[in-house]
């Protein structure tokens, strides 16, 4: 199977496609691997500084659903036709796919399967579902600052999925963790009018 940049170098660049694509059409070569697919690709726009404003939310949604049916066991993905069948205009996507496929290559070149447990057994797709879900919630929440990390952290853990590759995820469910705690102390900062843990860790460097 080949590696999942040479595949939507592939796809987006060299073929042929309508001026808008949907979802339904990437995930035609996904395969066995669609759940940590459907995560890498969602969680791209937010996670990547790639211009794709406008996508943390709706994504979030989405995957807030897919991490749901992580959690629960299914085997394959479902969501609404409307999902599937909703349109983005090709340039945004090759946009995003462009600036997200140097970090893939990255990623590729340490991946293998290791600690496959993790990603294949239930208890493990049970942790990463709630992880997910969790940073999924935090990449809704519009306030700056909620939503590059925890993308970052539903990227590289769902890489991890793709590959088998349980260290990946692992060091994935890492970052989720450090995601949650720093949308945690923004909110915290928020309500009570304080300083967010970014904000404290600035004046301490100082």
């Amino acid at each position: 199977m080949a590696r999942l940049s040479v595949e939507l170098q592939r796809y987006f660049f060299e073929e042929d496609r309508q001026p808008q694509v949907r979802l339904a059409d990437i995930l035609s070569f996904a395969g066995e691997r669609i759940f940590g697919f459907l995560f890498v690709i969602l969680s791209l726009p937010s996670a990547l500084p790639v211009p794709a404003p406008g996508y943390s939310i709706p994504f979030g949604i989405v995957m807030l659903i897919l991490a749901f049916q992580l959690i629960i066991g299914a085997k394959r993905p479902w969501l609404p036709q409307k999902v599937m069948n909703g349109r983005m205009k090709l340039e945004t996507v090759q946009g995003v796919v462009k600036g997200g496929i140097p970090w893939l290559k990255k990623i590729e070149a340490i991946a293998r399967p290791r600690l496959p447990y993790l990603c294949t057994s239930l208890t493990g797709r049970v942790v990463i579902g709630v992880a997910i879900a969790l940073m999924s919630i935090s990449m809704m929440i519009p306030i700056p600052g909620t939503n590059t990390l925890p993308a970052i952290g539903i990227f590289v853990t769902g890489f991890g999925l793709i590959e088998d590759d349980g260290a990946i995820s692992l060091g994935g469910l890492v970052i989720c963790l450090l995601g949650g705690i720093l949308s945690i102390s923004i909110l915290l900062a928020v309500w009570f009018g304080g300083v967010s843990l970014v904000d404290w860790l600035k004046d301490v460097l100082r």
